[in-house]
């Protein structure tokens, strides 16, 4: 849903994006969105439960099927290591992130 308000901006050729798609009460507005930004030339990358999304048209990384209350836990896990492995990557000091103490500092 918020997509439209900015975000959209963002997408270009070969954007990468994932699409957290395995809520089932979200799943048409969802694939909607992704059908959008796949207009624009992104690259997609579906994360959904198993047997929930067309995986002959979309690159799809499927989790296990569990309650909506459950899901965001399933999918953050490959998010996560996504973003652990491209800082990696990139050389990053991925114990000390940069101002990672303007962050974590309370007065």
């Amino acid at each position: 849903g918020e997509l439209k308000h900015g975000t959209i901006a963002l997408i270009e050729k070969d954007t990468p994006v994932f699409a957290l798609c395995a809520n089932e009460r979200l799943f048409k507005k969802t694939l909607s969105n992704i059908e959008e930004v796949i207009s624009r030339g992104a690259d997609v990358l579906c994360i959904s439960q198993k047997g929930q999304i067309d995986k002959e048209k979309y690159n799809v990384l499927e989790i296990p099927h569990c309650t909506d209350i459950f899901l965001p836990l399933l999918e953050i896990i490959p998010t996560q290591l996504f973003a652990y492995f491209v800082a990696e990557n990139k050389g990053c000091n991925i114990d000390m992130p940069k101002n990672l103490a303007k962050s974590v500092t309370v007065e």
